[in-house]
């Protein structure tokens, strides 16, 4: 018997792959289409985090265009979306201790947050997750897709999830339990940024043969409850400038919440070319700068996460469908990059593609190829943001942070993103690296336990978790590579990307000696995107292992 004989399945109408703003947003306008049309339909939300949000992060300033399609009523219904932006500051930051104001006539415009809010993504997704089961959704969370199910035609046919109680070294512990195959007619692919099953698919059907490739930056977060006196409910800051200089783009946010909370963070894009940078350590740094210190003194750190985030825009969008389902959100790449947001492009593809799958089912269709759900994108505003977004990150990447930002100015303020042309970024994330022996030293700060910290006390606020007894979920396609390569070229460079520890060179008997620390692993994605050879893939672990983030 095969073992895909072996496993249980159950069939559905329609099977989504994630349980984030995307899928859900899928899972919400089947059922409001279904109870419009007077028909039944059958639909399962499978979530590898123990329960919906959990592996849920985001900064969050969060746009409420798509939540407004979806939900008109939302306020109404109590989502929780509550927290409105009252001002926007952005500071230059142009040493560790010194900064000038960016006045707001400068910025480019979809920058500015007027209508807005300050939000928990997490929080807004769980919102979503009861609507979905008051709807009779199915939602299966702690149950890891593992593997894309084909036909013997090559459609897809749906997923199985991950086996359960496995131990290291493959053997069948006393808890085991097989994987179950979840079968549907279309399947709507809602992993987020660098899914596993997505990239697979890209690969398979060559989704990507006219996109450039994906670009990629690393977002880590914290969340603090600050000193009253200190907060300003609905303060919106950024900074751009150092700690990092004019080659490497990126910045930083706090977002003053709601109950005196402040969101704040660090992204570094994953083009950087010093593999001596540790985009975490450029984090803890930023925040002793007198511009981000100054509100977190006195306060406490809560909550911690990271997450790599899309960046490539219009340009590295793959073709969303082949036979059998369809790919949204920022599991495609749906993130506007001058807005630096996604939650509200994740919604709407959700929505489109749930009406493109329930019409081909009310035609009788079933694991055709959704050309309709690509056509209704284009048509969509979704396409018009992106479009007109489209040079921001390849003007960054090919004229430098300062003279990027003075090109987007024109761009967006002048043309409204509508420049008689399009810049293009070939250049591979994990090809940037300079040599290590060319590369300069950074002399990064001891953490203080006070504002600036270390990656495994970080990681012990995730209430990150894995099965200790499991086969390592971060597998290398060459084990020599990490030492006989990484180690002279680069100097090892997953040791300092890594935001959660996962990865160190080990002193074995006077031999250096590469350790995986995987039940560190917060699920960020950075090492399946950064490693110089591609050597490290990133497989799904047991169902509800990694962070278990609250309220990020």
């Amino acid at each position: 018997m095969s073992e895909q004989a072996e496993r249980e399945s159950m069939e559905f109408d329609v099977v989504i792959v994630g349980g984030g703003a995307a899928g859900l947003a899928a899972a919400c306008r089947l059922a409001q289409l279904a109870e419009t049309a007077g028909s039944e339909i059958s639909v399962v939300v499978v979530e590898k985090g123990s329960e919906i949000g959990a592996h849920i992060l985001s900064g969050n300033v969060f746009e409420p265009r798509g939540l407004d399609e979806l939900f008109p009523n939302w306020k109404e219904e109590g989502a929780p979306v509550q927290t409105a932006v009252s001002k926007d500051i952005i500071h230059y930051l142009t040493s560790e201790r010194k900064s000038m104001p960016v006045p707001g006539m400068f910025l480019p415009s979809p920058m500015h947050n007027k209508g807005n809010y300050i939000i928990s993504l997490g929080r807004l997704c769980q919102w979503l997750g009861e609507k979905a089961e008051e709807s009779g959704i199915n939602i299966f969370p702690g149950f890891a897709a593992s593997e894309v199910l084909y036909n013997e035609a090559g459609q897809v046919t749906g997923v199985a999830t991950s086996d359960m109680g496995v131990g290291k070294n493959g053997e069948k512990k006393p808890g085991y339990q097989r994987g179950y195959e979840l079968l549907g007619k279309y399947t709507i692919f809602a992993e987020g940024v660098r899914g596993n099953l997505g990239e697979e698919l890209m690969d398979k059907f060559n989704l990507r043969e006219d996109a450039d490739p994906q670009h990629y930056g690393l977002g880590v977060k914290e969340v603090w409850e600050i000193d009253p006196e200190k907060h300003q409910e609905g303060l919106v800051v950024h900074t751009m400038g150092w700690p990092l200089n004019n080659r490497t783009e990126g910045g930083g946010f706090l977002y003053h919440a709601g109950n005196n909370q402040v969101f704040l963070g660090f992204i570094v894009a994953l083009n950087y070319d010093n593999p001596n940078l540790s985009p975490f350590q450029e984090f803890q740094r930023w925040k002793l700068h007198p511009k981000i210190r100054g509100y977190l003194e006195g306060g406490k750190r809560i909550g911690y996460g990271a997450r790599a985030v899309n960046k490539g825009g219009l340009q590295s969008l793959p073709k969303l469908t082949f036979p059998g389902g369809v790919l949204v959100g920022c599991g495609a790449g749906f993130l506007n990059g001058v807005k630096i947001k996604g939650a509200h492009t994740a919604i709407k593809t959700g929505m489109l593609a749930a009406e493109s799958v329930f019409e081909a089912l009310a035609n009788g269709s079933a694991n055709s190829d959704l050309t309709a759900f690509g056509n209704a994108v284009k048509e969509s505003w979704v396409h018009d943001e992106m479009y007109r977004a489209r040079n921001f990150g390849p003007a960054l990447h090919r004229f430098g942070t300062f003279l990027g930002a003075a090109f987007t100015f024109i761009d967006q303020n002048i043309f409204r993103g509508k420049l008689p042309f399009t810049l293009r970024n070939k250049d591979r994330d994990n090809e940037s690296l300079d040599k290590a022996d060319n590369a300069p030293a950074i002399e990064y700060p001891a953490p203080d336990g006070v504002i600036t910290f270390d990656r495994l006390s970080s990681v012990y606020l995730s209430s990150t978790n894995h099965e200790e007894d499991q086969p390592s979920h971060l597998r290398l396609k060459d084990e020599s590579i990490p030492i006989s390569y990484n180690l002279p070229e680069f100097g090892e460079p997953a040791q300092r990307y890594c935001p959660a520890g996962v990865y160190e060179v080990i002193d074995d008997g006077g031999e250096p000696r590469f350790q995986i620390n995987a039940q560190n692993c917060v699920h960020c994605k950075t090492c399946d995107i950064k490693d110089p050879k591609q050597n490290i893939v990133w497989t799904v672990p047991e169902g509800g292992g990694g962070p278990n983030y609250s309220g990020m």
